[in-house]
């Protein structure tokens, strides 16, 4: 089933919202004009990332400080998970998530 968070239209580079699907925190981020979506969590200690600040490709826990790849969802620093990434889907004029 296609849930879908946003319009098209509305993505930008530079654009962040959270959403609630399901019972669980997304966070959805426009980086280089590719959009990417997360799971509004950090692994490393359960932070929100909604304020996290971004650095190129490189998101970072505005609570540790840990850095992770939005590429790859890498953690990069030793010994801290990775991020969850969701597969994005289409539908029409919207992106969302099939669940």
């Amino acid at each position: 089933m296609f849930v879908a968070l946003e319009r098209l239209i509305n993505l930008h580079d530079g654009y962040r919202k959270t959403f609630q699907v399901n019972g669980q925190g997304l966070l959805l981020l426009v980086v280089d004009n590719r959009p990417v979506l997360i799971e509004d969590r950090c692994p490393h200690q359960g932070a929100p990332l909604g304020r996290a600040t971004l650095e190129g490709d490189v998101l970072r826990c505005p609570r540790h400080g840990m850095t992770f790849s939005l590429s790859s969802g890498r953690a990069l620093q030793p010994g801290c998970s990775a991020l969850q990434l969701f597969k994005l889907a289409y539908e029409g004029d919207r992106i969302g998530i099939d669940v």
